[in-house]
């Protein structure tokens, strides 16, 4: 579920959004949500300062009562 939201959200701001990919890396105590964008478009997912990352940041931060995980998101350019 957050996963889903978390790509959508990242294929709203991209000039390629057929082209977003997620992967989610489980750790102990939180979950990393990666999401590989195209080199162009990891600076829109980002935003200026990183205001859209920690935007999407704040909106998940609601599902850790539901499921009691932290979540990282990180956005990197995939290799073509």
């Amino acid at each position: 579920m957050v996963v889903d939201f978390v790509v959508e959200y990242a294929k709203l701001l991209s000039f390629e959004p057929e082209k977003i990919k997620a992967e989610v890396v489980e750790h102990n105590d939180f979950n990393e949500i990666v999401i590989y964008a195209k080199k162009s478009d990891v600076g829109r997912i980002i935003g200026k300062g990183g205001s859209l990352v920690k935007a999407i940041k704040i909106v998940i931060s609601g599902c850790k009562a539901k499921d009691n995980k932290d979540y990282k998101i990180t956005v990197k350019p995939y290799e073509e």
